[in-house]
């Protein structure tokens, strides 16, 4: 063999040789975050379905910013996986995406959180809105129908949009009570500053409600030194074991709505194996949450 033969069959081996180094079957996942327990549980339950399932699994955790979410995503369509797994950080900015995962020929599916106006093969989620209802619900049985009430807000999560929404339904039916305040408090320390705002502002309020179970457990700080205890009500949403022991020990925190992560991440997984698989799969996998009260 000639030197320029031989140096071309190199070339060619490397370069098949990396091209099968760049693709990989299966699963290829995106959570926002793995700070918070939910996602934690939701991951854990992915990886034990996928290996008793025996698919690959790739997970990349977006830490609640787009821009790496996006690049995760883009990294999982050069791999060329099969099916995409994503709970987006942004409903909105996500689409870009899946978009282009679907113009390369690959499937996505939503978990916990929806993204807006995109084209996925199935969403699997807590019916967010019911859960909203169940809240505002709790809410005016704990109030007696009466009283002002505040929320802290996620409102670029679609899943968050509608938990406030049914939330402010289910209140609708008991017009004594009033919404005086709505703000964003993402992560805990900045649930705890805003919920401190809204106390100083509004000292008769007589209920908070936060889309997490991070923004109600700070609520119940910042209402605990107001010295507001016999006054306000909190509730939460997630159902988490920090949140479940508050509402047990706590008198502030009269209620969360539980999510199941567990059964979330499962759902994902077995999904993601009948897409894999050619079957077909439901648009929409709701998952009913409960109500967790003081034992």
């Amino acid at each position: 063999m000639t030197f320029k033969k031989a140096l071309s069959a190199l070339l060619t081996t490397v370069a098949l040789t990396a091209g099968s180094a760049a693709f990989a079957d299966g699963i290829g996942a995106s959570l926002l975050t793995q700070q918070h327990p939910f996602y934690i549980e939701l991951a854990d339950a992915m990886k034990a379905e996928a290996e008793a399932k025996g698919v690959p699994l790739e997970i990349s955790i977006a830490n609640q910013d787009l821009n790496k979410q996006l690049a995760d995503v883009e990294d999982f369509i050069v791999k060329g996986v099969d099916v995409i797994v994503i709970s987006p950080v942004d409903s909105q900015g996500v689409m870009a995406a899946i978009a282009r995962a679907e113009a390369a020929g690959i499937k996505v599916i939503t978990v916990d959180v929806p993204a807006a106006n995109a084209k996925v093969v199935s969403h699997i989620g807590t019916d967010n809105y019911t859960g909203g209802v169940k809240a505002g619900e709790l809410m005016a049985k704990e109030l007696n129908g009466k009283g002002k009430v505040a929320i802290i807000d996620y409102p670029t999560v679609q899943s968050v949009v509608a938990r406030i929404e049914g939330f402010k339904k289910a209140l609708e039916a008991f017009p004594e009570i009033e919404v005086v305040a709505q703000q964003t408090g993402i992560t805990r320390a900045e649930a705890l500053a805003v919920a401190q705002n809204m106390l100083q502002a509004n000292p008769d309020i007589a209920g908070i409600f936060g889309f997490g179970d991070d923004a109600a457990l700070a609520a119940a700080v910042a209402v605990k030194s107001a010295g507001l205890e016999g006054q306000v009500k909190v509730i939460g949403f997630d159902g988490m074991e920090e949140a479940r022991n508050a509402v047990d020990s706590n008198p502030v925190m009269v209620g969360v709505i539980q999510q199941f992560p567990d059964e979330m991440g499962k759902t994902a997984v077995d999904t993601a194996a009948k897409v894999i698989a050619g079957e077909d799969v439901p648009a929409e996998q709701p998952i009913v949450p409960g109500v967790y009260t003081k034992k």
